[in-house]
C-alpha cells in the first residue's frame, strides 16, 4: 500500500510540474486572438493556458511581453503579422513558467533579446529550460524602443520569486504576469518550488499598484481594469487570513484544502502545489 501511496504522490507532483513546464499543455497549439488595446499595443490572448501576450508596436520593432509555449510560437508570429511586419527586438518574460518562456529559444534565432529578473533566468538554467535571457535585472529596468518607453519592474514575491511586471507609462498600461490572473477558470497559483509566497504577495502589488495605470494585461484571462488588480489584490490576502485563522482554529489540512477550493476556486493543481506551502507559511 505506501508503495501505491507513494507512486500516486509522485505522479501528482510530475503533472504539477507538467503543467509548469509544458509537458502536459504545450503539445498543440492553442487557438489565438489578436485583441487591440491601442493602436500600437495589442495582446495575443487564448482561453485559460498558455499566458497572455503582449506586444507593443513601434517602427524599430516589435517588444513582446510573454511568448506562450513553443508550440504556439509559429501561431504567435502569425498572429503579428496582421498587424506589423517589423522584426521582434525584445521579448520580456514575466516569470520562468514555461507557458510564459517556452518561445524564447527560437525568438531568440530571430534576433530578439530576452529579458527577465535574474532570479527568472536562474530558474529557467536550473530547470534547463531552452532561451535563459540575454538581459536581466534585479529591481528595475527600462527599455526604449522606437520613441516609446516599457518600465519593467521586480516588486517582490508572489506567483514565483523571479515575476516582474512590464509598465507601459505612454498607454497607463500594465502587463502583470501571473502576479495576477483573472477568472475563476485560473486563481491565484502559488508556486512555492520556485520561490512563491503566499504570504509576501499582497504587499507585492501594493508596490505595483502604485504605478499609475487604467488597463491591466493579466497573465491569464481578458484585459481588464485596475480596479479588478485590487479586488485580486484583496483576495490574495484574504487567503492568507482564512488560511491563519482556519489553523488558529485547529483545523485539519484537508478541512483547508476543501476551503480553498469552494471559496477560493482551487484546482488539483493548486492544491498540489500550494496547500502544504501556505499553511507551513502563515504558522
Amino acid at each position: 500500500m505506501s508503495k501505491r501511496i507513494t507512486l500516486a504522490t509522485t505522479l501528482l507532483v510530475a503533472l504539477a510540474g507538467a503543467y509548469v513546464y509544458g509537458q502536459q499543455f504545450g503539445k498543440e497549439p492553442v487557438k489565438l486572438d489578436l485583441v487591440k488595446v491601442q493602436d500600437d499595443l495589442y495582446v495575443i490572448h487564448n482561453d485559460f493556458v498558455p499566458g497572455n501576450t503582449t506586444a507593443l508596436i513601434t517602427n524599430d520593432g516589435v517588444l513582446l511581453v510573454d511568448d506562450k509555449y513553443e508550440v504556439d510560437y509559429a501561431n504567435v508570429v502569425a498572429q503579428l503579422r496582421k498587424v506589423t511586419k517589423a522584426p521582434i527586438r525584445y521579448v520580456v518574460n514575466t516569470h520562468y513558467h514555461g507557458d510564459h518562456s517556452g518561445s524564447n529559444a527560437k525568438m531568440q534565432a530571430l534576433g530578439a533579446r530576452v529579458v527577465s529578473s535574474e532570479k527568472a533566468r536562474e530558474r529557467l538554467l536550473a530547470g534547463k529550460q531552452p532561451g535563459p535571457a540575454d538581459l536581466t535585472f534585479d529591481e528595475r529596468m527600462r527599455i526604449r524602443l522606437g520613441g516609446k518607453r516599457v518600465d519593467l519592474f521586480y516588486r517582490g514575491r508572489g506567483h514565483t520569486d523571479g515575476d516582474i511586471v512590464a509598465y507601459f507609462p505612454q498607454h497607463h498600461v500594465l502587463a502583470a504576469g501571473d502576479l495576477f490572473a483573472f477568472g475563476d477558470a485560473t486563481p491565484e497559483l502559488i508556486d512555492y518550488a520556485g520561490g512563491g509566497s503566499a504570504l509576501e504577495w499582497p504587499g507585492t502589488l501594493d508596490k505595483v499598484l502604485q504605478l499609475d495605470f487604467d488597463v491591466v494585461v493579466p497573465g491569464h484571462g481578458v484585459v481588464t481594469t485596475k480596479e479588478e488588480m485590487q479586488r485580486f489584490r484583496t483576495s490574495t490576502q484574504t487567503l492568507v487570513n482564512r488560511v491563519r485563522e482556519m489553523k488558529t482554529q485547529k483545523k485539519s489540512r484537508d478541512e483547508i484544502e476543501q476551503m480553498l477550493r469552494k471559496e477560493f476556486k482551487w484546482a488539483d493543481l493548486h492544491v498540489q502545489m500550494g496547500l502544504d506551502g501556505v499553511i507551513k507559511e502563515v504558522q
